[in-house]
């Protein structure tokens, strides 16, 4: 089957390489931000996978579970992000950092499937 892919698509990937390119080189010796980079870097292309093959069903079969899969990639890069940035800051901004990662994953399952 021949997919094409949208030209946004292929500029946010472009982008992406780019950016994590540079983020990597600028971490280099320090593994866990290789690690975390490469890690989102992955996640999000599979995102980008999983909203295009969204996308191409518009409410056929199968579609609940691209939610689902949808879902779980965005709590995981919230998750992971939100660890990365809450130890920088401050206990009360980091207290709010984490309750506004738990909101946006909540307002998604509720976007997603409740609603």
């Amino acid at each position: 089957m021949d997919r094409q892919h949208s030209p946004l698509m292929v500029i946010a990937s472009i982008v992406l390489a780019f950016n994590s390119g540079l983020a990597i080189y600028n971490s280099w010796g320090d593994a866990a931000s290789v690690a975390f980079v490469l890690v989102a870097d992955a996640m999000l292309l599979l995102l980008f996978l999983c909203l295009q093959e969204f996308e191409s069903a518009r409410g056929g079969p199968g579609t609940g579970r691209i939610k689902g899969d949808v879902w779980a990639l965005t709590t995981l890069l919230t998750a992971m992000f939100a660890s990365r940035v809450a130890p920088l800051m401050p206990p009360a901004v980091e207290a709010t950092v984490w309750l506004m990662a738990v909101a946006t994953i909540a307002g998604r399952f509720w976007a997603f499937f409740l609603n």
